[in-house]
């Protein structure tokens, strides 16, 4: 009888898996055993796997260059990555070594453009996108910038009064570009989107606000959907009411000439997942395409704005398991020695699914268990994967020589942001240990400690004792 957790997996899913494989009984990410990670700094432990950076962007640039090519599209392609899915200097080091463009969102993301620059790490002629809702020391910062020689900034207009305050600040040349206010998909508690413009007045915007004054000129249309690019009749509806916009505005607006699909390609949520990213890609560009064609209209280049894709792959997390409760007949509580509230947020604030599988004891026999999290939060829980509506691990004695240790993994965006690294954490649990997995010139893998687990003293500090 198969009833090993191995076998679990090897019944329900391909594997071994690109990322994943398995020996005696222990899991390796990217060909490295996490056992010896684990026993090197203990749990609970936050990794970050920098060359999964750096193949994702060129899967991505390689995508849609092929894609380009295929179907004879006119425009280029720009692969930028959005700071705000990490901010964390190692991953900006990572991505900047792959000649990206960046997004950013917010007043101070614009100081840690300056201090790339003064690094050495971006230059002048790279694209900025400044997306978001901005307020007043937001804007003066990309007057800032502006005025000191960077000349592909692109504030992006999200609403009208916005540009009013952009022209209070800025005396050189700027270029600017404009947010399409997307419609929201169906299941969402409103229909349009809070940001950008809406569609029937961005003509009008335009002529009114930009056309006239030589200090500005349109460059980019931004289209973005907060769900992603998935092969939906939704999706699709969108993107060709944007590209009609795109056409439209191009006959008044001659220095227009790049279309923003903001909202980027999924990430690996299941080793059941699934998604044709060559099919999406050209896809897009041929229906773009299609529509300037019957229109008369050159080809946009196009920038997508990848954030999740870029980094979220390259991150997991690793806890062990320090004790199991039996509630009832039917409830067996494995309790982690961290908390879900604390370190993934997305678990209990969006119910958002990652990878999770044992590091070890995989030849065990296997059971259905509920994970919990250290908190008195009765939402510190974690009971369902994205392919089954329940968690199964393998079976262990609390008197194992060797407790059981699970991951997280594909956990690389958004989640230490969420979380408030470095803050005061729900029910005082500190954030865990960070370390950055990278390889060097030989192909072995290194391992350097970013931070340490938080102490009491700067959670007190903060707290004012």
């Amino acid at each position: 009888m198969k009833n090993k957790y191995i076998d679990l997996i090897d019944q329900t899913f391909e594997f071994p898996q690109d990322e994943f494989r398995v020996e005696e009984d222990e899991l390796l990410f990217h060909d490295i055993p996490l056992l010896d990670i684990i026993k090197q700094y203990g749990t609970p432990l936050k990794i970050t796997y920098l060359p999964k950076i750096t193949s994702q962007i060129q899967r991505a640039k390689r995508l849609f260059n092929v894609a380009i090519a295929k179907i004879d599209y006119k425009g280029t392609y720009n692969y930028c990555y959005c700071t705000k899915s990490s901010h964390f200097s190692f991953v900006l080091d990572e991505a900047l070594k792959n000649e990206v463009n960046l997004e950013t969102s917010s007043a101070f993301d614009i100081n840690i453009i300056e201090e790339l620059y003064n690094q050495g790490k971006l230059d002048k002629d790279q694209f900025i996108i400044c997306n978001g809702f901005k307020r007043p020391q937001y804007i003066e910062n990309i007057a800032r910038l502006v005025e000191g020689g960077f000349h592909n900034v692109i504030p992006i207009i999200d609403n009208i009064e916005e540009i009013d305050v952009l022209k209070s600040q800025v005396n050189s040349h700027c270029n600017v570009g404009i947010r399409i206010a997307s419609e929201e998909e169906p299941m969402f508690d409103f229909y349009t989107s809070r940001l950008g413009i809406r569609y029937n007045n961005i003509i009008d915007f335009y002529k009114e606000k930009v056309m006239n004054d030589k200090r500005f000129s349109l460059k980019m249309l931004h289209f973005f959907i907060n769900t992603g690019i998935k092969d939906t009749a939704y999706y699709w509806n969108e993107l060709q009411k944007c590209v009609n916009i795109y056409c439209d505005l191009k006959k008044i607006a001659p220095t227009l000439n790049s279309l923003n699909i903001g909202g980027g390609f999924p990430i690996k949520n299941s080793l059941g997942f699934s998604y044709d990213y060559e099919y999406m890609a050209e896809e897009i560009l041929a229906q773009i395409k299609e529509i300037c064609n019957k229109q008369g209209v050159e080809e946009p280049n196009i920038f997508t704005e990848f954030g999740s894709f870029t980094v979220g792959e390259a991150g997991c997390i690793l806890y062990s398991i320090i004790d199991q409760k039996r509630q009832n007949d039917r409830e067996l509580w494995y309790m982690i020695d961290s908390s879900f509230i604390t370190t993934l947020p997305d678990t209990w604030g969006i119910g958002q699914r990652f990878i999770m599988l044992p590091v070890n004891k995989w030849g065990n026999e296997y059971q259905r268990v509920f994970l919990g999290g250290l908190t008195c939060d009765s939402q510190d829980y974690y009971s369902a994967e994205t392919h089954s509506n329940a968690v199964f691990l393998p079976k262990y004695n609390n008197s194992d020589d060797e407790p059981l240790y699970i991951g997280f993994f594909h956990t690389g965006a958004y989640q230490e942001s969420l979380a408030g690294y470095g803050g005061i954490q729900h029910c005082l649990i500190p954030q865990p240990k960070h370390v950055i997995l990278d390889k060097d010139e030989n192909g072995e893998w290194t391992t350097k400690l970013f931070a340490k687990e938080q102490s009491h003293k700067s959670m007190l500090k903060i707290l004012g004792y």
